[in-house]
């Protein structure tokens, strides 16, 4: 058997899954600096573990001199979404990045054919682009998306067949289809109020967006007026918070906006 060097092997894809992972979690950050619903609640990645590969190898009769060209899935990128529906929004993502920064091969869909198990993912199989110090590389990954319920559900799954090799009691698997089941009856119910859950964190996001440029007005203007005004605007302030009406908020941001620009124009 010739011998691999895991460790430069395995760099390339350490690397991809890294720069994929920045990506996505960039674009999630996008959506929330915007006010926007993001579909990509967040993103997780790893590389397989060497057993792992060589085990995958062995049960699907590869030959080591090929497994870089035979397993697709040594770099895995996970995207967790909070609803059903954020997962074709994130396809769709996926799918205007094609030919630009990775390059599509395969999808599966495994939640319209679910598993005979009761899995239920996305799965999307990429090569993504690569400089590396040896020049240009594509490397092979695959990108998993899934509802935080079918993540649970699926992370729970992998570690009993683990215990069990595969191997799972029968009264056990019945058990976890039925678990399966009860999560996507879950995930259809936020989807019946997903409207409501984004609204709400809508008004979440904009209520600590203005406390945060409310504080940092108020600390500005302690250095521009006197103390005890700076100590009646964070009074203020704290009177409205506690109250918790966001127009009033809005309307106290604007108040110290005003304010500053006073300033500026008597002290100039």
């Amino acid at each position: 058997m010739e011998i691999i060097d895991w460790v430069g092997f395995l760099m390339p894809y350490e690397q991809a899954v890294n720069e994929l992972k920045l990506k996505f979690s960039n674009l999630a950050s996008d959506f929330k600096k915007q006010a926007q619903h993001s579909p990509i609640e967040h993103v997780d990645g790893r590389v397989k573990r060497v057993a792992s590969i060589l085990e995958k190898a062995h049960r699907k009769n590869i030959d080591y001199a090929h497994i870089a060209e035979k397993i697709e899935d040594i770099a895995g990128i996970r995207i967790i979404c909070k609803f059903v529906e954020d997962i074709d929004k994130v396809v769709e993502m996926l799918h205007i990045r094609d030919g630009i920064d990775l390059t599509i091969t395969q999808e599966r869909d495994y939640i319209t054919n679910t598993k005979p198990s009761g899995y239920r993912s996305y799965h999307i199989l990429i090569t993504y682009p690569l400089i590396t110090t040896s020049g240009p590389f594509r490397v092979a990954a695959e990108i998993q998306i899934r509802t935080m319920s079918m993540d649970f559900w699926a992370t729970i799954e992998h570690s009993i067949k683990y215990k069990y090799s595969g191997n799972l009691p029968d009264d056990l698997q019945t058990r976890l289809k039925n678990a399966a089941e009860a999560s996507f009856q879950l995930d259809k119910e936020m989807g019946y109020i997903r409207g409501e859950i984004v609204e709400a964190q809508r008004v979440v996001q904009q209520r600590n967006d203005l406390v945060d440029q409310i504080l940092r007005k108020v600390e500005k203007l302690h250095f521009m007026v006197k103390f005890d005004k700076a100590n009646e605007l964070n009074r203020q302030f704290m009177e409205i918070y506690e109250e918790g009406n966001l127009e009033k908020l809005q309307g106290f941001n604007q108040q110290l906006s005003l304010m500053a620009k006073l300033y500026n124009v008597q002290h100039s």
